[in-house]
C-alpha cells in the first residue's frame, strides 16, 4: 500500500477481470481448528500482534471479530527511531507493518485469532509481498509474546502444512515481539473511515467479506472501536 501511487483505475480493472483475490495463490477458505488452545479463558483482556501485508486490510479483519475490543495498526521487527510510515515504506527499517489485536479471551481465543489470520487476512504462501504491495515491510510474521503464543502458532503451521491446506509451503515466520509501535494517527481505522477508498476496494473488502461467509460464528458487523 503506498498513498503516493495513482494508479487505481489499473488496479481495479486487474481485480474486475480476474476475480477475487486474483494476486493470491491461496484463496480464502475455512481452515481446520487448532487443537485446544494452550491458553487458558482468563477476564483479563490479551493481546496479539500479526503483520500480513498492508495493515489497512488486516486491522479491518481483525475488527470485525467477535471479541475483538481494539486493532491497532503499527510497526514491529524495527526501532523506535525508524517507526514511521514514510521510512518504514523504504523497506530498510527491519518493520513490517504489523497489527496488535486486544481481545478477550472469554469469547474469542488466540487459535480463533490464528485460524481468521491465515483464512482470510492474507495469503500466507507470499513472501515479502501481499496484493499490490511488496517489500520486507509486508511481509508475514507472528509475532508472540511468548512461549504458548510461540508454540500455538508453530504448531498450527505445521498442521497447515502437514495437509496440504494451501499449494505451497506457510511463508509466515514466527518471530519474538520486540515492541509494536502504533502507526500514524490517519492508518487507524483506515478501512472503516473509508470504505469507499480504491484500495480498500479493491484489495481488503472482500477479506471482511470472506470472514462473514466463512466464520459467522466469529463475525461481528459492528467494528470494534
Amino acid at each position: 500500500m503506498n498513498l503516493r501511487v495513482p494508479a487505481w483505475a489499473t488496479l481495479l480493472l486487474l481485480v474486475s477481470l480476474a476475480g477475487p483475490r486474483a494476486w493470491a495463490d491461496a484463496p480464502a477458505q475455512r481452515l481446520p481448528a487448532p487443537q485446544s488452545s494452550a491458553h487458558k479463558p482468563s477476564p483479563a483482556l490479551a493481546t496479539a500482534v500479526f503483520s500480513g501485508g498492508c495493515f489497512w486490510g488486516v486491522q479491518g479483519v481483525f475488527s470485525h471479530v467477535r471479541g475483538v475490543v481494539h486493532a491497532t495498526s503499527g510497526y514491529s521487527g524495527g526501532g523506535s527511531a525508524t517507526a514511521h510510515y514514510e521510512i518504514v515504506s523504504t523497506g530498510a527499517t527491519g518493520h513490517a507493518e504489523s497489527v496488535k489485536v486486544t481481545y478477550n479471551p472469554a469469547v474469542v481465543s488466540y487459535a480463533d485469532l490464528l485460524r481468521v489470520f491465515f483464512s482470510v487476512a492474507l495469503d500466507p504462501t507470499q513472501v515479502n509481498r501481499q496484493g499490490p504491495d511488496s517489500g520486507s515491510q509486508y511481509r508475514s510474521v507472528i509475532w508472540f509474546a511468548d512461549p504458548e503464543q510461540q508454540a500455538e502458532a508453530k504448531a498450527y503451521i505445521a498442521r497447515l502444512d502437514g495437509a496440504h491446506v494451501f499449494g505451497a509451503p506457510i511463508a509466515t515466520q514466527v518471530r519474538p515481539l520486540k515492541a509494536f509501535y502504533p502507526a500514524e494517527t490517519y492508518h487507524q481505522d483506515f478501512m472503516a473511515r473509508h470504505p469507499d477508498h480504491p484500495y480498500i476496494q479493491a484489495w481488503d473488502v472482500e477479506k471482511v467479506v470472506a470472514l462473514r461467509k466463512l466464520y459467522p460464528e466469529f463475525y461481528s458487523a459492528k467494528p470494534a472501536g
